[in-house]
């Protein structure tokens, strides 16, 4: 599985923890919520939130997908490692990666870190995995996915997508979403994203 191992070689799941953390921490104290009231607006447990914050925990891709949900931001901004001003090149050894403790889902964010209008995602999806996602999550977000490598269905409300390599899906208003690899393969895709205006 050359893909996944490809992009797990620059993974360091200590530094990106604490990267979360710090995140997490930060936008919860810029909006003086408690971890109570991020609970109730997330779906995450009060005990969940404080293990994150304190890298006691690694959350999952669902679970970060309710933080981000709850703050309004892009699942990336909780994902970066560092913000750095101005840069328009991001070598491969220096993009942001992250591990789904529980999947093995990767995500690294392609695009530098100059607060660009687009955003490029890189994702592995392993076989058989499965990952859910809220409506909440893609509320303030364009998306297309197009894929690279491998099969994805990608459930969206009541409709599901068969999607095969060199197929781009357009989202539509955002739905509680399910992205899913039943092949036997790794599936990688891109997803690109534009803030809704």
């Amino acid at each position: 599985m050359t893909g996944t191992t490809r992009l797990a070689e620059t993974y360091d799941e200590g530094r990106q923890a604490r990267a979360i953390a710090e995140r997490v921490r930060a936008e919860r104290d810029t909006r003086s919520w408690s971890l109570a009231e991020l609970s109730a607006r997330s779906g995450v447990s009060k005990a969940m939130i404080s293990k994150v914050e304190r890298c006691e925990a690694s959350p999952t891709a669902s679970v970060l997908g309710r933080l981000s949900g709850a703050f309004g931001l892009p699942l990336s901004v909780l994902l970066a490692m560092a913000e750095r001003e101005g840069d328009r090149l991001t070598r491969r050894s220096e993009q942001p990666l992250w591990v789904d403790p529980e999947t093995g889902y990767t995500r690294r964010t392609l695009s530098p870190p100059n607060g660009g209008r687009l955003e490029l995602i890189e994702v592995v999806l392993p076989a058989g995995v499965r990952v859910p996602y809220p409506a909440s999550a893609f509320g303030f977000q364009h998306q297309q996915i197009h894929i690279l490598e491998g099969e994805l269905d990608f459930i969206e409300g009541p409709r599901s997508h068969r999607l095969s390599a060199g197929d781009c899906l357009q989202l539509s208003a955002p739905e509680d979403c399910v992205f899913v690899n039943r092949s036997d393969k790794a599936t990688r895709y891109l997803v690109a994203l534009t803030g809704r205006g």
